[in-house]
Order: structure tokens, then sequence, then C-alpha cells
């Protein structure tokens, strides 16, 4: 209290509307010191350990593993503890049952001849796993985490009275009921599911849900049960939101990826987005053209001759389509300046040839029955149907509604936390190194305020009324988040669709990337971003993904001697060949910063048959001698705030000024 020693009392006087409020919370002396105690011994814990992902694109299966295992976590855990004191089979099996224990049960109960002696070392030796991943907590903390019917069991059995043995007995006594009433199984499955919590106190992902892969509604799923996660938007995610939003362009953009990548069950079994009024209208529209340029990369996928025939003609149509609606677009918002990007009106329809940068290129298929060379951005009337079908089947999409409100309540552009900066792709900088700006509603922004004002606007794109201004400005922001040059998740100058299904010469194919990407190794760039963004210069760090680096050619996720980290290392399976690993993922925890890159996932079943983890190698980016406890981190400034209400109570109490109850 010796702070609060100078606290006048017209100060005190000025905060008595919010110190009675306060008392109603604590209402005595008594019940505000207990938590001022409280919290003052919870910033002395050490920091909760903080996990980032980024660049998931669909792949669920490997996601929820890196999940479970806690990026290696769990078996650091298991190795620390048990050492010597088991097999190394042992301890594979024994991670293999935290990660996935209803599966492995299942196996086990077929295989072992013994299983009342299977349950019974084994529940043990969960329960001190799991005794030593909740350490670092305070016990209402590991309460919270503990599923109600095992409860009062299981906080007994974690918080043993080791200064006598005269409980012994006791704590035998509850495993052997647990395995004599066969609730074993169950017992198991919960204290798992705990550990797998305990190991990670808040996850990150950086963006790039969406595309590509096959389940993004697995990986929503998952997030939306988690127990603590922040989204930093990417590219891929503001796409689906805006179409969620009924943004037909985006609509059309995230059905063009589907059927490009042979996932358009995404929008039509898990979404429940009716895509018959597109195929009908496909079939009709192209039905003597083989779309030989749309047909869709299958991958290791088993897709029939017809169904990819029809899947080509959907996926030509809509490209159509999306190139028309992007038109309307552009025109409607001149300061996104993105004129250069009308090129149906530059094709030469008789010749099949375009003009671009004065050069004139033949197009690979010129066959455009839905297009009027006198007015090529005008939707036909079977055209228009279409959209206005899928736009009412996207906003109509109760499961889809679900994962983009999560994502706007969970999500933002960038984040702050514990001194780190977390952005899915690049502060948009010109080629000096200085932030590009962008004139927005009569107003130029640039820097963390250009970013801030699009956040705004996506977000009164999705949740203001229809038909108002202002959601349509949001929704066509949404769009240009997706595409557009000033935008931090798109980080280039140009997307070149068109060009890329329609043109052969690569040099049309270009896409720049934004000066952010060459200039992150220059510490003077980097000052610059850490002061506009309040960071220490000295201890934070800047988390991205978005573009993968290329491991297999000696590429290194460590830019600016540590002050950036790019953890896009190829979790979709697109990118593999390219990076030569399968992502990267990074943890924080109160010690160190460990980056860790992961090869290949086989399957989740080699998994728990085999009991195969991940090889994930990890690489400890930075060491703190001196530990990182509570007070440390954001949430230790939160508590610290707290502690200075209660001590000013207090001294409320002890003047007079408010009376305990």
């Amino acid at each position: 209290m010796k702070e609060l020693s100078t606290v006048s009392d017209d100060y005190l006087n000025s905060q008595m509307k919010y110190l009675k409020l306060l008392s109603k919370q604590y209402p005595s002396i008594s019940k505000a010191s207990a938590e001022i105690i409280n919290l003052e011994a919870i910033l002395n814990l050490p920091k909760g350990t903080e996990h980032f992902l980024t660049d998931i694109h669909g792949e669920y299966e490997p996601f929820v593993h890196v999940l479970k295992n806690g990026s290696g976590v769990i078996k650091r855990k298991i190795e620390e503890l048990f050492a010597n004191n088991i097999r190394e089979s042992e301890k594979k099996m024994l991670a293999t049952l935290v990660y996935y224990p209803e599966q492995k049960l299942e196996i086990i109960a077929k295989e072992d001849t013994d299983l009342e002696d299977f349950y019974r070392i084994n529940m043990y030796r969960l329960i001190e796993l799991c005794r030593y991943t909740s350490s670092k907590y305070t016990r209402s903390k590991v309460r919270k985490f503990l599923p109600e019917e095992f409860r009062y069991i299981m906080e007994e059995l974690l918080h043993p009275d080791n200064r006598s043995d005269h409980k012994q007995e006791y704590y035998h006594s509850i495993i052997e009921t647990i395995i004599d009433i066969d609730r074993a199984k169950e017992f198991i499955i919960a204290i798992s599911k705990v550990i797998q919590k305990l190991v990670v106190d808040r996850l990150h992902i950086v963006g790039d849900i969406y595309d590509r892969g096959p389940r993004p509604d697995i990986i929503m799923d998952t997030l939306m049960d988690y127990h603590s996660v922040d989204i930093q938007w990417g590219n891929h995610d503001i796409l689906w939101m805006g179409a969620a939003a009924g943004q037909p362009v985006n609509i059309a953009n995230a059905l063009r990826i589907c059927a490009r990548y042979a996932n358009l069950d995404i929008a039509e079994d898990f979404y429940g987005i009716n895509l018959l009024p597109l195929a009908t209208f496909a079939m009709e529209a192209y039905k003597d053209d083989p779309c030989k340029e749309f047909t869709p990369k299958v991958g290791d996928q088993k897709v029939s001759s017809s169904e990819k025939s029809l899947i080509a003609k959907m996926h030509k149509a809509i490209s159509i389509i999306q190139f028309k609606l992007e038109g309307e677009v552009i025109k409607r918002r001149p300061e996104f300046e993105m004129d250069h990007r009308l090129l149906l009106d530059k094709i030469n329809y008789e010749e099949g040839t375009i003009e671009l940068k004065n050069k004139k290129y033949k197009l690979k298929d010129s066959n455009f029955p839905t297009i009027d060379p006198k007015n090529p951005y005008k939707l036909t009337k079977a055209e228009e149907i279409v959209v206005e079908k899928l736009v009412s089947s996207f906003k109509g999409s109760e499961k889809l509604q679900k994962h983009v409100s999560f994502l706007f309540s969970k999500g933002s552009i960038y984040l702050k936390a514990n001194s780190n900066l977390l952005f899915h792709g690049c502060v948009p900088l010109n080629s000096d190194g200085s932030f590009m700006s962008m004139k927005l509603q009569n107003k130029e922004y640039k820097g963390r305020a250009l970013m801030d004002k699009m956040e705004v606007l996506a977000r009164e794109g999705y949740f203001f009324a229809e038909n108002t201004l202002q959601k349509q400005y949001g929704m066509d922001m949404m769009w240009y988040l997706w595409t557009g040059k000033c935008s931090s998740l798109f980080g280039k100058d140009d997307m070149t669709t068109f060009e890329r299904y329609f043109i052969e010469e690569k040099e049309t194919h270009k896409e720049n990337k934004n000066p952010y990407y060459l200039l992150r190794e220059d510490d003077e760039m980097c000052a610059r971003v850490y002061e506009e963004f309040d960071l220490d210069f000295e201890e934070s760090h800047i988390i991205n993904g978005h573009v993968p680096v290329e491991s297999k050619n000696g590429e290194s996720p460590i830019k600016a001697n540590g002050r950036i980290l790019v953890i896009d290392g190829g979790f979709s399976k697109t990118y593999q060949k390219k990076t030569g690993i399968a992502g990267y993922t990074l943890i924080y925890n109160s010690y160190s910063l460990q980056l860790v890159s992961h090869e290949p996932f086989s399957s989740a079943e080699e998994a728990i048959v085999n009991e195969s983890d991940i090889l994930s190698t990890t690489v400890v980016v930075e060491h703190k001698v001196k530990r990182r406890r509570v007070k440390d981190t954001d949430a230790g400034e939160k508590i610290k705030d707290e502690i200075k209400d209660l001590k000013l109570l207090l001294l409320a109490y002890r003047k007079g000024l408010i009376k305990e109850r």
C-alpha cells in the first residue's frame, strides 16, 4: 500500500463511482485483501505457453495432430518426466494415448490380454503427467479444465499430500474403484484431453484456414471448441468472410478455387451451398467446350472423367462470372486504383487475342459464349440468376455463418500479444521503405492506421444492415483485402488470375511482392515498423506467414536477426514440393521461443495404429536467462491494474468513504 500513500482525497473521490461498483464484488477489507494476495501470487507464476500456426489451408489431419501434440510439447514433457524410468516404446504409446485416447483405447481393448493392468499403469502415468503439466497454473485455473464428472477425484489425485503416507491407501482406492466400476476408459479419455489443454495456454492462428485443402470446416469446428484462441485473418479467410456477407465477387472467387482443386464438396456437402444452378448453367453454356484450361487439379483424389468434365465447365463458368463481377467493383471504387485489372474489354474477340502493356498475346482459350464484346462486364440473364441463387445460398448457410461469426469475434487483421506483432502477410510499404497510403472515404490512411481502417470496414461489410451504403462499401473492402495492392493480407501488386488461365507467356503471370518482403532484412525498415506498432526493438518479434519459406533451397524462416519469423513452411500439400517440409509452428514458453519444422504427416490412422508421430525438428530462436513470469505478459498488465484498483478500494474502506458490508 506504500504506493498509495500519495493518493489525494480528490483523486480518491473522483474514483468513487467505480469503487462502489467494485465493492459489490469485494464487500469487505478481508475479501479485497484476499484477492490482492491471490493476484500478486499469480503475477509470479511462469508465463503460459503460446502456440503459433499459420497457412493451414484446409489440411485438417496434420492440423489436428499438431494441435493434439502441441508441436511436440507433450512428447518433451513425457521425456522430461519419465526420462529413463520407462522404455521408449512405452513413451511412444503414452504419447499416442494422450493424442488419440478414444481410438487408441479401442485398439488396446482388442489386443491387450490384461486390460485392467494396462489401465492401472497408464492411469498412474497420466496422473503424473497431468500433475507435471499443470504445475505452472493455479488450482482454480486447472479446475476449469477438469471435466465435471471427474472433477473432484482428479483434484484429489493431482494434489496429493506428500508429507505423510496417511492418504496413500485413499489415492490407491480411487484408482482401483475407477477400474472396478468400469470407468477407466472414460477417465483416461478425460485426463488425456485435460493434458492437451494444459500444455498450451493460448493458440494463435496467423491466417489462411481456408482453400486448397479438403476440410476447413473441421478446422473451424476444432478452433471453436478450443479453450483459448485468436486468429489473424489471411487473404483466403477474408475471401470466405466476404462470401458469407453476400459479396458476389467473393463468392465467385471462393467457388473458383474450390473448383480448381476439385473441392466443391466443401461448399456443397459441408456448408450446404446449392451448386445445382451453377452446374446446370455451366453444362448449358459450355456444353460443347472441353474447358481444357479449367481441368481441376485433383491431386491424389479419385475423380471420374465425367466428374472432371463437369467441374471444368463449372470452373470456367464461375471464372468468367468472377471477371465480370470484379469489373463492377473496380468501376464502382476508383479509389481502389485497379483499372489495369479491367481485361475483358482488352480482348479482340474475333482474333482471340488480348493486348496488355502494348503487347498482343494469343489466348489459349477464346470461347466466350456469355460475353458481349460491346458490353463485356455485363452478366447475362442466366448468369444473374446463378449469382442471385448463390448469394442467397451463402447467406443462408447456417454452418458458414457460424464459422464466419467466430472469425470476426476471435479475429483481426493484426494482433499485439506479449510484445509480439502477429499479422498474416505484411505491412504494406513503398519501395523506399515508407508506409504505403490509400485514400478511403475521403481520408488518407497508411501503416497501422490503414490496417485499422480496413478492419473496421470489413466488420461493417458483415454486420451492417442489408442495402446500406456502409455494408456495400465494407463488402467491397473484403474483396480488396483479398486482392488489392494496399492489403496487408495479400501483399502483392496484382493477382494475375486471368493471365494464368488464358495466356501462355509466363511474363504476364508475374505478381510482384510488396517491397516489405525485399526490405524485411533491413534494420531501418524493421525499426520503422516496430515504432509504428509500439514494439520493443530489442525484445519484440514480428510473426507472420503467407509466403512459403523454401526450406529445401536453404531459405531460413528467421529474418532480420530474429526480429521477423515467417512460419509458413507448407502445411498445404500444394506447397510441400516447393518448401521441402510440411510446415513450421512456433512455441513461446516461459524460457524460450522455439521454431518447429514438421515432416509430412501420413494419417491419423497411421499415428494411432503404429504410434508414429510427426517427425519434428526444434530450433531455439531465443532463450531467456531470466524466466518470463505472468507479470511480464499482457495478462499481467491487466492483473496489475486490478491490484491497483483493489488497493484503492482498501484505502476507501479504511478512510470510511465506503462502508464494509
